[in-house]
């Protein structure tokens, strides 16, 4: 039961000084997403989510055109 006790007393402890900056200190996590990232930005790069969404509006547009038509048929 003791050694339970410390045990359990180390990983509070270990936890606690892996998370001090997030805790204590109440700064943010740092936002590590693709698309937040400025370097990434000038290269043109962004995340494959923003890219799918971009290429199926591309591709709804193409055939929305297609399916258009300027002369009534009778």
């Amino acid at each position: 039961m003791e050694l339970i006790a410390i045990t359990l007393g180390l990983v509070i402890i270990a936890v606690l000084l892996l998370a001090f900056n997030i805790i204590f200190r109440k700064k943010t996590f740092p936002n590590t997403h693709v698309g937040q990232n400025k370097g990434l930005k000038q290269k043109g790069i962004s995340c494959a989510n923003s890219y799918d969404k971009i290429e199926r509006n591309k591709v709804k547009e193409e055939l929305r055109l297609k399916q258009l038509s300027f002369i009534k048929e009778f």
